[in-house]
């Protein structure tokens, strides 16, 4: 009977393990808490993909350089940019302006953190985390000498990415937000993570270059500064696991061959 009672236990339990699985809590280092006058967003930052954009997004935001910044360009259905210190294109930190980041390598460590979801002759695509990501075909990385594999990030609807002038090496303290897909921003402007709270936020903001009345990142922190009960309560699908791959399925069964990475959204609960 103990036997059977506790089989029974194991097979009840199963399902559970399996579903709490599907789910992480990001790291609060990396996890951009934007307090606008609109509402609040959070970012996932991915510093694999570029380092030196993440950590000079945490140094202003611990200086305090963000806080009271308005979204001075809007442009409904593509992009909110802000940042800048004097409130328009331009404006930079005291700090020196960064190299960009445009693509980043995939070793082998950190391809196995990545969940591919369309494959094609030409190139394939998938999730870093919640962050879309594209990367060379699998035929380019067969003939990979060092097992290094090309890859960049996706503008899909919520990645961030950093500002910058005419020049390449000019993204300094400017950041934006994609409102909707605009891909041919790959491989031109460095992104450094993605919205996982708030893209109601982002569309409702005021639209203008600049807006007649803008809104305002009230307040930018790290959630790691945060005390501990103020900290986003988030859980975020797992690309890997069957929540998010449920997701997936039914995505491609509705769009068929015109699927795409930004047509999917990472579950946040």
């Amino acid at each position: 009977m103990k036997m059977r009672l506790a089989a029974a236990l194991c097979a009840a339990l199963l399902p559970l393990a399996a579903q709490a699985a599907d789910w992480r809590t990001p790291d609060p280092e990396t996890l951009l808490v934007i307090d606008t006058s609109r509402g609040r967003m959070v970012v996932e930052m991915a510093p694999e993909v570029a380092p030196q954009a993440v950590e000079r997004v945490k140094l202003l935001a611990r200086e305090g350089v963000y806080d009271g910044l308005l979204f001075h360009r809007v442009i409904e259905g593509f992009v909110a940019q802000t940042g800048n210190p004097n409130n328009r294109d331009g404006g930079t930190s005291r700090h020196p302006d960064l190299p960009p980041e445009f693509t980043f390598r995939l070793t082998p460590a950190l391809k196995d953190e990545v969940v591919f979801v369309t494959e094609a002759s030409d190139a394939r695509s998938g999730f870093l985390r919640a962050l879309p990501v594209a990367a060379v075909s699998a035929g380019e990385e067969a003939r990979a000498r060092n097992g290094r594999v090309l890859a960049w990030g996706a503008y899909c609807p919520g990645v961030f990415g950093m500002g910058r002038q005419a020049d390449p090496g000019t993204a300094n303290s400017e950041i934006f937000v994609m409102l909707d897909a605009a891909r041919r921003l790959d491989r031109d402007y460095t992104p450094f993570g993605r919205l996982v709270q708030g893209m109601e936020v982002a569309r409702a903001l005021a639209v203008g270059e600049p807006p007649q009345a803008p809104d305002s990142m009230v307040r930018v922190r790290l959630a790691a500064d945060l005390p501990e009960a103020e900290r986003p309560k988030l859980e975020i699908a797992d690309p890997a696991g069957e929540v998010f791959q449920a997701r997936l399925a039914a995505l491609r069964a509705e769009k068929g061959a015109d699927f795409t990475v930004c047509d999917l959204e990472i579950p946040v609960r």
